[in-house]
């Protein structure tokens, strides 16, 4: 299966913890595990607070080249 979320790479940018993003959505640790592993998908809502908590741009959990691009973007100005 290909990777659909980025979530278990942005949270080793960040420097946190899968149990961390658990304690933080009040979620079970095995439910980010399978987040992480691209078993199982968080909805929308989820999506949009994780994003919130690990302060990224919400495309920054599916499209690893977005933030590559931001860099570009800020070198050209």
């Amino acid at each position: 299966m290909e990777d659909v979320n980025r979530i278990k790479l942005v949270l080793v940018e960040k420097k946190r913890t899968s149990k961390w993003l658990a304690e933080q959505l009040g979620v079970n640790p095995s439910t980010v595990s399978k987040w992480c592993t691209n078993t199982s998908q968080p909805d929308l809502s989820c999506i949009v607070k994780i994003a919130e908590l690990l302060k990224v741009d919400i495309r920054e959990l599916f499209v690893s080249e977005y933030r590559q691009y931001l860099l570009s973007q800020e070198q050209e100005k």
